[in-house]
Order: C-alpha cells, then structure tokens, then sequence
C-alpha cells in the first residue's frame, strides 16, 4: 500500500487520520510544519497531504519548495470558503485540494483516484505493458505507464494530474470536451459549482508545453462547453 506523508499542525486531526489511513492500509508519517515535511519526503513518498495554514512554513511556501525537487502527488487541505488558497495550490502544482471539514469517505476517495492517476496505485509503480504504452500526437509524445510528456523531443515537467489530462485530451483530438467528464474521469469526482481545479491544471499544462511551429494554440477553450485539443 502506498506511503502517505502526512503535513499538518493539528496533532488532534492528524491523529486521526493517521489511525484511518494505517487501518486502510496506508503506511503514515507525519510532520507538523511545512520544513519538517520538506525534510521527511523520499523517493519512497507516494503522495503528501498538505495543510496550507501551518507555523514556521506555511502549505504555498512548502508547496512551492516541494514542487523544486520533487513531482510527488500532493492533495492540499484548505479551509472551506478560502477559494484564493485553492487557486494558489494548484498553480504552484497541486493535484487537488480538499476542503476542511471534510469526510473520512471524501477523502480516501480523493486519495485513490490521485494514485490511480499517478500511477502509483498499491505503493508500487506500475510496470509491463502499462508503462510501454505510448500516445503520440503531432510535436507530443506521452507514456502514460511512466507518467512522463515530451514536446518537441523536449522532456515536459506536468504533474501527474497534468499528465493524466492532457493524455486524455490527445485520445480525442478535435473534439470537445466537457469539464464535467474531465472531472469524471480524470480527477476522480463529480464537477461541482464553481470548481477552478480543472481550468487550473489546463492553464499550467498551457504554459508548460512550448508553443506549436504554426501558432496556433494547442487547446481551446469553449466557454460553458469544455475543451478542445486543436488539430492541424
């Protein structure tokens, strides 16, 4: 099962979800501020939860930091209502964020469709077929099994999430897809009201791929629509 570093300064809360998440199976360590967390994650680490309201380093600065070394999954925990600290997250590279308070339920669920999409489901990473395949599509090139995206014979930093999207997005090129099966299907959840997580990750993916040889953009947004990947 996977390891789970757990970044949070309730000692109450964290408690808890480390006798919940040891009961499902996960293997939790914990750290109560955002330097701690940056001095306990290994390559062994397959995701972070991490509180954006923290002493000595806050979520965003530890976040940041993280994202400097390390791609590992990172599900953030903000407080309900505070939309700026959502925003933030997933710009810096969050792949998803959860509101406090939240259920035991809600959060497993968010925690198993991030692994999924990592490629990390078991705390093992997935290997054989899986990590040969390949999806090509004019300058982009992703192995889904490896969750890596090269562009232009460019190796691509996304995040796993960003790479699960944009992998979607190439399976169906031209046509336009609904933010509501993005969310199904990709993240793991149903679309709520004003959820920003996915136009966040297609604004990152956006600015990390280089721009194409004939300027045209890469993927379209059709307000109140979805998205589309642009062919030729």
């Amino acid at each position: 099962m996977a390891n789970i570093l757990l970044i949070d300064d309730d000692t109450e809360l964290t408690g808890l979800l480390q006798d919940l998440l040891e009961l499902e199976g996960y293997q939790v360590r914990i750290a109560n501020h955002g330097q701690e967390g940056l001095d306990k994650i290994n390559e062994d680490t397959d995701m972070v939860l991490l509180d954006v309201m923290m002493p000595v380093l806050n979520g965003m600065e530890t976040l940041r930091r993280l994202r400097e070394k390390w791609e590992t999954p990172v599900l953030m925990l903000t407080a309900k209502g505070e939309e700026i600290d959502r925003v933030m997250g997933l710009e810096l590279g969050a792949d998803d964020y959860l509101p406090k308070p939240f259920s035991d339920r809600e959060l497993l669920a968010r925690m198993r469709a991030i692994l999924r999409r990592t490629a990390k489901s078991n705390g093992e990473e997935k290997g054989g077929e899986e990590a040969q395949d390949k999806l090509e599509y004019q300058d982009i090139i992703i192995f889904p099994g490896k969750m890596e995206v090269y562009c232009q014979s460019q190796l691509i930093e996304l995040t796993g999430t960003e790479t699960a999207l944009l992998a979607y997005l190439v399976k169906q090129p031209g046509v336009i897809v609904a933010k509501a099966d993005i969310s199904l299907n990709v993240l793991g959840k149903r679309l709520a009201p004003f959820d920003r997580a996915i136009d966040m990750h297609i604004s990152n993916i956006r600015k990390k791929l280089p721009e194409r040889a004939d300027g045209k953009p890469r993927i379209k947004t059709l307000r109140g629509r979805g998205y589309l990947l642009v062919e030729a």
